[in-house]
């Protein structure tokens, strides 16, 4: 079990990072996780089924944190670009659209930093996402959607230079 919680490293990182926006704060609930996997006595036994368990634990650990922070952590059930031609500048653009895509999830709802954290950064299935949520699977997919154009709309609410509409553009959509 402990080959199987060092494998998922990463990406409960990557996950707590989501949810708590706080690097310091994303190691300690990677290692509430570890430890409380350690310490459980029943687990699951199949390795996908431990994988979503441990995703589980986390998500816990975190609304545990806020709440003993004092801060209640709102799960609303509402809430259910092309290259450049240049090649110089693809490093450059890549890393201005994992900076600009930071910044924009940092500014959505948990509800919505979570279920995009777990299907589009850590690459969890509907249901795997779903099963760590202890949501039906149809709302993750709706939850999703709501959550990917919130943070389409935050990134071009925040363009420096707002892309002018020609007829060529009009006719693409």
């Amino acid at each position: 079990m402990r080959q199987w919680i060092e494998t998922n490293l990463d990406r409960l990182y990557g996950f707590a990072f989501a949810l708590a926006q706080d690097g310091e704060q994303a190691r300690d609930l990677v290692q509430d996780c570890a430890l409380r996997a350690l310490e459980a006595r029943r687990f699951p036994r199949d390795e996908a089924a431990y994988r979503a368990w441990l995703f589980r634990i986390l998500h816990n650990a975190f609304i545990d944190r806020c709440r003993k922070a004092g801060r209640e952590v709102e799960i609303d059930a509402a809430l259910d670009v092309a290259d450049d031609e240049d090649s110089g500048w693809k490093g450059d653009r890549r890393i201005v659209d994992v900076v600009t895509i930071r910044i924009a999830v940092a500014k959505l709802p948990i509800a919505h930093r979570e279920i995009i954290a777990l299907v589009d950064f850590v690459g969890f299935s509907y249901a795997e996402a779903a099963n760590v949520l202890d949501i039906a699977e149809g709302t993750v997919m709706s939850r999703l959607s709501r959550a990917r154009k919130a943070l389409l709309d935050i990134i071009a609410d925040d363009n420096i230079t707002p892309l002018v509409r020609t007829a060529h553009t009009r006719r693409l959509r």
